[in-house]
């Protein structure tokens, strides 16, 4: 999964929020060093990636995708399926998609000493071009895979799979729908679990 839907399936708590999004950007274990909740996203965070790695809906995603993007093809999936997730938002959440992240890039500037300096700048890059938003459209999908296939240790072209991604778009809409449907409640439950802790069991 990529920034938009892990946002999403954080919940409405700006903490979990906050960790959600920092799971791409904070690597290794955790030693209290940032609030439990923010923490506790971080960890939905892995959970989630974990999950979906591992669903038959995603697998057989990266399988319609064929041999010679093996690789690489579940960077350009997760960014795609931020795009089918932007495309439907409606479907997924009641608040419009400006109006949701508009509150996520306010509500984390409240917590600045929580985001590490990388975390920062992808924030403040989001809210000024309106990255999330834009996810919406081809032409900024086409850029993001530009991007970070540049970014990649060793430079790939990713972008190229993005003719194979529109080809099989109902299909692939198909398999995006039943692996989210199927995150939201793993995610639901993960964060239920986590918000009934005692404090002996934190």
């Amino acid at each position: 999964m990529n920034y938009l839907a892990h946002l999403l399936l954080s919940g409405p708590d700006p903490d979990w929020q906050l960790g959600g999004l920092l799971g791409d950007f904070v690597k290794g274990p955790m030693k209290g060093e940032r609030p439990q909740a923010i923490e506790d996203g971080i960890r939905l965070h892995r959970r989630i990636d974990l999950l979906s790695d591992q669903h038959p809906a995603y697998l057989r995603a990266l399988r319609r995708l064929g041999p010679e993007w093996r690789r690489l093809g579940g960077i350009a999936l997760d960014i795609w399926f931020d795009h089918l997730l932007a495309r439907d938002w409606q479907h997924w959440h009641p608040q419009p998609l400006e109006t949701f992240t508009h509150h996520c890039w306010s509500n984390f500037r409240a917590r600045q000493p929580w985001i590490p300096e990388n975390a920062r700048a992808f924030i403040q890059r989001a809210e000024q071009f309106k990255l999330l938003p834009g996810y919406r459209e081809v032409a900024v999908i086409q850029r993001t895979l530009e991007r970070v296939g540049m970014r990649l240790r060793r430079p790939q072209p990713l972008a190229d799979v993005l003719p194979l991604l529109r080809a099989d778009r109902p299909a692939l809409e198909t398999d995006f729908q039943q692996l989210f449907s199927d995150l939201t409640l793993q995610a639901e439950e993960f964060r239920r679990q986590l918000d009934t802790r005692t404090p002996s069991g934190q």
